[in-house]
């Protein structure tokens, strides 16, 4: 087991409006702001997606994800971690859960995830950490490298 232990910052309120990327717009609030380190929770609808929503085999490292592509408005919610990335600046991790009629998905968002009607998110951000996300061999994953073992 790894940690860092930090404390809290600043706390951001955004909300995005139809249309909106929230990954892209993510990434570009947080360059601006110099969040390098933190927790997002979000709240609202996507109009469409794409999630990895796991491997098709347990192995290490995953391979042949199952991909899903969102197309509609679904109702989502989630949450994110933030560290800064082996290029520079702040790299972010969502997992998020997504529903419509009878139809629900959890799973990694990547790529896209274009707002329909508005999108809530709440930014928290940490100080003080020893936190990089870095690129790990034996999972094949970009992961959390923190500095002290417990």
């Amino acid at each position: 087991m790894e940690y860092s232990q930090g404390s809290l910052g600043r706390i951001f309120v955004i909300r995005l409006s139809d249309g909106e990327d929230l990954i892209g717009s993510l990434d570009r609030f947080l360059a601006e702001k110099e969040v390098a380190s933190g927790m997002i929770l979000f709240l609202g609808a996507l109009r469409r997606g794409r999630i990895v929503a796991g491997p098709r085999k347990p192995t290490i490292p995953p391979e042949s994800p199952f991909v899903q592509d969102l197309e509609g408005g679904f109702e989502t919610f989630g949450v994110a971690t933030v560290y800064p990335g082996e290029g520079g600046g702040p790299k972010v991790h969502i997992h998020a859960s997504f529903g419509r009629d009878d139809q629900a998905f959890t799973g990694c968002l990547r790529e896209r995830g274009e707002a329909y009607l508005v999108v809530e998110v709440v930014v928290f951000e940490f100080l003080g950490l020893s936190a990089r996300r870095v690129f790990d061999e034996e999972s094949g994953l970009l992961l959390a490298n923190l500095k002290e073992r417990f």
